[in-house]
């Protein structure tokens, strides 16, 4: 009898050593460990999403993949959930122009981003955060998410969007050297991020090849152009990442880092979305 249960609870202690030890990424696990990930994921899968595009003379093409996978990869290791692998399919129409851009036509990217959806939860996951890392997606990302509701979906997908907070905010503008309105893309605070992540990728001694100001080409009050980028930052680049140091890079992603991992808490436990969903499903199958 004692035996048997030193035997049980060999067995019990290995389980859960193999759960301790259980690769976040998607890519990185052993196809006989997926049951255990859904489970201990809670059916959750995080879907990072990058670009390849130009980040000044300085910082790689693929500084916004390298900034999510990062992100991601450090929320995990306190709040497990599964991380599917490197995605840079997104909308980046607007630099073309620019040398090392991948840049997919805009209904391919919407169907493939749909169809990655699609194959994540025919693995098993019912629930989907969509993380974003660069800012020329969140216009696409939200009007995918409403075409969601064109068909029933067994599964949720979350897009995570970061909340205010006024003692953060306060602080970064301390620790903030360059001017906040210009740093937009490859500047001060994406080139701090990266020192801090993947220094050993930067070439800091090109940060001041460009010109990131804004160009002021085009001024069309109460109106909107696709062009209005390009007008006003020509060189794909917005900011001064010659002010840029890691120390900064790493107070801005401890506090993405934190409030990731606080929402993806909170998308494990959600029982609510999905029956919601489903509620409105069943309602338009009723009108038919």
């Amino acid at each position: 009898m004692k035996g048997s249960l030193l035997a049980l609870a060999a067995l019990l202690f290995s389980n859960y050593l193999l759960a301790q030890a259980l690769p976040a990424r998607w890519d990185e696990l052993v196809a006989s460990d997926f049951p255990a990930a859904l489970q201990k994921s809670s059916k959750t899968c995080i879907l990072p999403i990058g670009i390849l595009e130009k980040h000044g003379q300085h910082s790689p093409l693929g500084t916004d993949l390298i900034h999510v996978r990062e992100w991601a990869a450090r929320a995990v290791q306190s709040e497990y959930a599964v991380v599917f692998p490197d995605y840079f399919y997104g909308q980046i129409n607007e630099a073309r122009h620019q040398p090392g851009t991948f840049s997919l036509p805009n209904k391919l990217i919407l169907e493939l981003l749909e169809a990655t959806c699609d194959e994540i939860a025919r693995n098993g996951f019912d629930k989907i955060i969509l993380l974003n890392g660069h800012g020329g997606n969140p216009e696409f990302l939200e009007f995918f998410m409403q075409g969601l509701l064109n068909k029933r979906h067994h599964y949720a997908v979350y897009l995570y969007r970061a909340e205010t907070d006024a003692a953060y905010t306060q602080a970064y503008q301390k620790k903030h050297v360059s001017d906040m309105g210009g740093d937009l893309h490859g500047g001060e605070s994406e080139t701090s991020i990266l020192l801090h992540y993947r220094p050993d990728l930067m070439r800091m001694n090109r940060a001041s090849d460009d010109n990131g100001d804004n160009q002021h080409r085009s001024s069309l009050a109460g109106l909107y152009t696709p062009i209005w980028w390009y007008a006003a930052y020509p060189n794909h680049y917005a900011g001064d990442a010659s002010k840029s140091n890691a120390a900064l890079g790493k107070f801005i992603s401890d506090q993405e880092i934190a409030q990731f991992t606080k929402a993806l808490k909170i998308v494990k436990a959600d029982t609510q979305t999905i029956r919601l969903q489903n509620e409105f499903f069943d309602r338009v199958d009723q009108l038919k």
